[in-house]
């Protein structure tokens, strides 16, 4: 195999043409295989495989720099600079990123994880040789649905200042995670004429400069016009109108044309755009049929395409999707609103039924909720459903513009607490600590499925902001015989004994219930109690609970600071100084990659962690 032989990324360069496109398919049925078990971004990978190829013979890594947005799409990347054997931990405890890191491997020349960040970090890079005076090449590659992000637009804006080379590459696939909307999805979808127009300039260009005396001035007469005749050829002309040279659009899986065109880019002394048409899930038909499903994917049967493990139990996401489904079909002010993602976060059911209350915004967080707090402000009822590191691109206008107005926003907030294997960009571990810090917001985390639905209920009643949060997978079937009906910023009492006092919030719920178990296993009695409201606490529940136990604990799958622990030791401190507290939640860090539970394990939120904790820190001291 071709692909045995690639150790460093000087290897390639050795390879014939048509050795390069033997490695292109060796590329994706390595990926294929290595995702099947254990899981990763598939789809948008298979695309880019010439495109990476392409890169590494252009151009001198790690001397040279490759930013990748995202970085989902960055395992072709991951394989040519030497990290092929390192594909069976794929995402695993201790093993392969799925994204590119700095600390992992030199050829990595900046963490992404977040979308529409790559032209800013290119461009600090750029500006950064050129200060210190240095002389390589960086490249920022973007995909057109990054594009849909509004700092993408603000870097393009200043890199068109730029008076050296700075590469960007547009992924130009009509997807994101989902299929592309909104305008610059359409004008993409037009300026794929430009290579008429490209070829017609180059050979005007070189015919004129053959004439002795006048052909430099029509050239420079043309180059004047340019703009009246680009128009003819290519709607928008929006790159080049800002002051940034577009080349394209070149096919994507064609290696040759794709190293023509990035020779010509490093030509110039400026910003410019090099298009790329690439197709999503080359390669591997069950991904090319459906790209979407293949964007992330869980282990899967290389043959048909099928998940290996099915679904026995509901997940948060789909309790979500059929009950504010089932909500709108009684208010007609219901109005959904996603960034880029109706599958991840449940909301596909509810844009087919109710289309025209449907609104996907691409990937703009920031736009989806200050759109959504007009719409409050219209007098409908938004919803804004998104994953937990996400919504903190939007924190802004949660601030600004749905909080400082009390606007009636309901956030769903998907994805909360540890996600496992995409790592520190998209543990969702912030949430608590970042809302509960904005004045007029009211947070709610539920402790299995049917306080969930409750939940949603309860907060088409509240004419305020309002976020609830709910982690990612099965949904918790625990504590059923306990649904007390939701009453604004109180908790609920589970099992009331004496010694110690549990009080989680949220996915810590079920922990503390094996928690209760086990501490009474070794002859304690123990009480129980669902806070449910991170903000506002409930301070009738927790006076009730200090006045009657001495030892307290307080679970939360969150940064410890700034979260729900702190805001009750706080409360108990102040009135009840004897009440020794002892505070579960995650440490002030960023969480890496791994299985849930054995992350869960290694930070000391898991049932015998906590259990090992208590013990040390309410008995040994005693001792």
């Amino acid at each position: 195999m071709i692909l045995e032989r690639i150790e460093k990324p000087e290897d390639i360069k050795k390879l014939t043409g048509e050795e390069l496109k033997t490695l292109a398919a060796e590329i994706r049925q390595f990926l294929v295989e290595k995702i099947s078990c254990t899981g990763g971004h598939l789809a948008s990978n298979l695309g880019v495989v010439e495109l990476t190829i392409a890169l590494y013979l252009s151009f001198n890594l790690p001397a040279d720099k490759v930013i990748w947005d995202v970085g989902h799409q960055a395992y072709t990347h991951k394989i040519l600079s030497g990290r092929r054997e390192m594909f069976d931990e794929l995402r695993q405890y201790g093993g392969l990123s799925g994204f590119p890191k700095r600390k992992e491997s030199p050829y990595d020349a900046f963490d992404t994880g977040h979308s529409s960040t790559s032209i800013s970090a290119g461009l600090g890079m750029a500006q950064g040789r050129d200060i210190l005076g240095q002389d390589h090449y960086v490249v920022s590659v973007i995909g057109d649905g990054a594009l849909t992000g509004g700092m993408a637009y603000e870097a393009l804006n200043n890199a068109a200042r730029m008076n050296r080379n700075f590469i960007i590459v547009l992924n130009d696939n009509n997807m994101s995670i989902s299929e592309n909307v909104g305008g610059m999805s359409k004008y993409l979808n037009g300026i794929r004429t430009g290579e008429g127009y490209n070829g017609l300039k180059r050979a005007v260009n070189s015919g004129l400069e053959k004439l002795p005396v006048v052909g430099k001035p029509l050239i420079d007469k043309i180059s004047r016009t340019k703009n009246g005749i680009k128009q003819l050829l290519i709607p928008g002309m929006l790159f080049e109108n800002m002051g940034i040279t577009y080349l394209g659009p070149v096919d994507g899986h064609n290696i040759k044309a794709l190293c023509q065109v990035f020779r010509e880019a490093k030509k110039l002394d400026h910003a410019v755009l090099v298009h790329v048409r690439t197709k999503k899930g080359k390669g591997y038909l069950p991904a090319e049929k459906n790209p979407a499903r293949f964007h992330g994917i869980s282990p899967f049967d290389v043959e048909t395409g099928k998940p290996k493990t099915e679904k026995t139990y509901p997940d948060y996401t789909d309790v979500f999707s059929k009950k504010i489904c089932q909500l709108a079909e009684k208010d007609s002010r219901i109005v959904a609103v996603t960034a880029a993602m109706p599958d991840g976060t449940g909301l596909k059911r509810f844009a087919t039924k109710f289309p025209d209350r449907f609104f996907d915004v691409g990937i703009a967080e920031e736009h989806a909720v200050t759109s959504a707090a007009g719409m409050a402000a219209a007098g409908l009822r938004p919803v804004v459903a998104v994953y937990s590191s996400f919504l903190q691109r939007g924190y802004d206008q949660i601030v600004h513009d749905v909080c400082i107005q009390n606007l009636p926003v309901l956030f769903c907030v998907d994805r909360a607490g540890l996600v496992g294997s995409d790592g520190e960009t998209h543990q969702g571990i912030f949430d608590y600590s970042f809302l509960t810090s904005v004045p007029n917001m009211s947070v709610f985390a539920p402790k299995n499925l049917w306080e969930l639905r409750q939940a949603l209920d309860f907060a088409m009643t509240y004419d305020r902001p309002f976020a609830i949060r709910y982690p990612r997978g099965q949904a918790y079937r625990g504590l059923k015989e306990f649904q007390a009906p939701i009453e604004y910023g109180k908790g609920e009492m589970i099992y009331e004994e004496s010694d110690y006092a549990l009080l989680a919030v949220g996915s810590m719920v079920s922990t503390a219930e094996h928690i209760r178990e086990k501490w009474k296993e070794k002859g304690f009695s123990c009480t129980l109690a669902n806070g449910r409201f991170v903000k506002p606490i409930d301070c009738q529940l927790i006076s009730r609970l200090a006045q009657k136990h001495d030892k307290l604990v307080t679970l939360e799958e969150n940064v410890l600071q700034g979260g729900y622990g702190l805001a009750v030791t706080a409360y108990v401190h102040e009135h009840y100084p004897q009440v020794k507290v002892l505070n579960i939640a995650l440490p002030d860090a960023y969480v890496e990659h791994g299985n849930v539970s054995k992350l869960r394990e290694g930070l000391g939120i898991d049932s015998d962690s906590v259990v090992r904790r208590m013990e040390e820190y309410f008995l040994n001291e005693k001792e």
